[in-house]
Parts: C-alpha cells; sequence; structure tokens
C-alpha cells in the first residue's frame, strides 16, 4: 500500500517486558517515528492532551528484539516511555478505532485467598485491564470487593489462569449477577455548592434523558462571562472521569445528557479539586430530584428447535416475559425475539438437555430496556 507523507499509527496491544517496561504495540500507517520524538495523545479517560516522548523503539521477532533508532510506514514496532496509551488508539494522524460491540451484562465476585489482601491484587489486575479493555475490572470501595464484568465462563477461565501464571495467586469466581443501569424519566437541573473555609465553588448541571442506547452526553451552554474555560473544561472532565452511580439502586447512569448549565469560582479561594467536589454533588442532587428508571440488559435472541419441542419452548419463553415470533423452516422450528438477561440464566444447557442435542440457542446483546 502507498502510506501517507504524515505521522499515524494505530496501538493493537499492550504488554510487559521481563523487567516490567509497558510496551505499546503499534504499526505505523504513515510517516516515521523516531526515538526520542514526542508524541501528543489523549487517553482513554478523555481529560487533557498528554505530551510523551518515544524512549526507544524495539523490533520484535518472537521473545528477542533489536532496537531502532527510527521506523518507517508499514512497519511493525513497541514503543517504550507511553504510560497511558490503549489498544485501539490512534496516534498522530490515524483515527481511533470504533468501541466494541460486545459489553458485558454480568459481573462477577472475585474471591481471594487469604494471603492476598485485594488493596495488593488490584494494581495487578489494571495491568491485565491494560492488556485486555475487555476485561472490566472494578472496585467496590462501599464492600471493599473486586468485581469482574465478563461475557462469561470462557473469560473466567482464561481471567484464573492468567492471575494464576503471572502473578501467582489463586483467585475464585462467585456466580454473576446481573449489571443493571439507571436513567431518569425527564429533564430536571442539579445544584452542586461546595464552600468549606478558604474554597469554594458552584455548579449547575442540567440532566436530560436520551433515547435508549445513547450512553452519555456531556456538553456545555455556559457563557464565558460567568464560568471560564478553563473552569468549564475541568468540570466537564470531572463529570467523564468515573462511572456515576444512579439513586435508586447505585447502578450506573446511563441515556442522559448532561449539560453544563452555569458556575461559580472565587477568584482567590477556588481550587481544582473544589470543582469536583461541587460536580459530583450537582449529579447526585439533580438525580435526587428526578424520577429514577431502573434499566436491565436484554438479549436478541435465535432458537433453532424440533417440532415436537416446540409447545415446551413457548411456555418456557413466555414465562421468562420474552417477546418473540416463530417462523417455519424445513424440519425445525425457528423462534427469534428478545428476553430479559436475568430470566434466561443457563437455559441454553436446558434446551440441549430437553432436545437431546438438537436445539441450538444463540444470543446477542440487545441493549437496556425498562
Amino acid at each position: 500500500p502507498v502510506y501517507p507523507p504524515d505521522f499515524a499509527a494505530r496501538v493493537f496491544k499492550i504488554a510487559r517486558d521481563s523487567q516490567g517496561n509497558r510496551l505499546t504495540y503499534a504499526k505505523l500507517t504513515g510517516g516515521t517515528l523516531a526515538v526520542r520524538a514526542p508524541l501528543s495523545y489523549l487517553p482513554q479517560t478523555g481529560g487533557e492532551v498528554l505530551e510523551e516522548k518515544v524512549t526507544q523503539l524495539r523490533l520484535y521477532s518472537g521473545a528477542k528484539y533489536q532496537t531502532a533508532e527510527a521506523v518507517s510506514a508499514g512497519q511493525v514496532c513497541a514503543l517504550l516511555g507511553l504510560t497511558q496509551t490503549y489498544p485501539g488508539q490512534g496516534l498522530g494522524a490515524e483515527p481511533p478505532a470504533p468501541p466494541p460491540l460486545l459489553e458485558p451484562v454480568v459481573t462477577y465476585r472475585l474471591v481471594l485467598p487469604p494471603d492476598c489482601p485485594a488493596q495488593v491484587l488490584l494494581p495487578k489486575l489494571r495491568q491485565l485491564e491494560e492488556e485486555d479493555p475487555q476485561l472490566h475490572i472494578v472496585w467496590d470501595s462501599r464492600l471493599g470487593e473486586i468485581r469482574a464484568q465478563l461475557m462469561g465462563q470462557v473469560q473466567i477461565e482464561v481471567l484464573r489462569s492468567l492471575v494464576l501464571e503471572r502473578f501467582d495467586t489463586a483467585i475464585e469466581v462467585e456466580e454473576g449477577r446481573i449489571l443493571y443501569k439507571e436513567t431518569i424519566a425527564a429533564p430536571v437541573e442539579g445544584v452542586g455548592h461546595f464552600e468549606p473555609l478558604r474554597h469554594y465553588a458552584e455548579v449547575h448541571l442540567l440532566l436530560e434523558p436520551l433515547p435508549q442506547g445513547s450512553g452519555l452526553v456531556f456538553d456545555s451552554q455556559c457563557s464565558e462571562d460567568v464560568l471560564e474555560r478553563s473552569w468549564q473544561r475541568l468540570i466537564l472532565t470531572h463529570l467523564r472521569e468515573k462511572t456515576h452511580l444512579g439513586v435508586l439502586t447505585g447502578a450506573p447512569i446511563t441515556d442522559m445528557k448532561i449539560t453544563l448549565a452555569a458556575g461559580r469560582a472565587h477568584l482567590k479561594h477556588t481550587e481544582g479539586g473544589d470543582f469536583r467536589q461541587a460536580t459530583y454533588r450537582a449529579l447526585r442532587q439533580g438525580l435526587m430530584q428526578a424520577q429514577s428508571i431502573l434499566l436491565e440488559p436484554y438479549y436478541h435472541f435465535r432458537l433453532s428447535l424440533p417440532q415436537a419441542q416446540v409447545g415446551r419452548a413457548i411456555g418456557d419463553l413466555r414465562a421468562m416475559s420474552a417477546s418473540f415470533s416463530q417462523e417455519q423452516a424445513e424440519e425445525l422450528a425457528v423462534l427469534t425475539g428478545s428476553v430479559p438477561v436475568s430470566a434466561l440464566g443457563s437455559y441454553a444447557m436446558e434446551v440441549a438437555a430437553y432436545t437431546r442435542g438438537r436445539g441450538h440457542l444463540s444470543c446477542s446483546p440487545g441493549g437496556y430496556a425498562p
């Protein structure tokens, strides 16, 4: 292929060498890159643009590598010196990759051995999460537990063997729990005020519901005459920096537009951390006033099975509150529709049992609904 002259690269893997150095594997899709070259990029969590220097370029062949002074378009290399890169990231002129299609809907509690405190294992698990972004590690500070949001049995086995191999720790994974989410029914304004001695910040947020599947959208309609742009950017960073929990069940919020409507700072007494407190308070105060709606995950399913067992399958699906339609195939009947994840459970194994292996259930994520 003919590569463009401007520097561009796609990050495809994060790993660590035997000395613990963080390696960013990337393919150059344009231009050239030299050692000590400064790279500007946006971390996955958003916030300020980072500028870091590439301290070493490695060309790997198996476990061995050669260092290079520069690499050109078309080459694959490992970069040292970058601290917050992530798989799928675009560097330079390369656009970021689209987000993954699959999102886990079940959370599992990790049971650690008595001699391994959670605070010791958590940073190690964060390393694994960097290498595999599909591994969602969550620290529950209220209960002091580590949870992992996983897709199912295969990923559980991979996680257990990785932790044993890399950190010599045997963990157990408890029965999964469904990941619920929350949204609001109508627009509402939340106000957050933070004013202990020699500190001051005030934030007004407008919360508006969005269509299902929209996620969280952040915006500002606050005039710079009212609040400086730097403070506004800081407030939006605090909104993006963590998973905000709803007030109904403590589940993450989604399908909402959060707009900075107004804010106030003090010339002398306002510091950066003051706006973090005021922003969190404004969001929570708005959620406390709103009518919250609990959302649960759904699967789109396709169930094919012999005609003789259709009656049993229809009875089961109705008991699960599934909505479905029936198609006619030559020998097999096909049922398609959507069903709550919480009701489905291990139904695929039941299907295999009562159809003696002739039935097949396949599922794909169907989003969240009330």
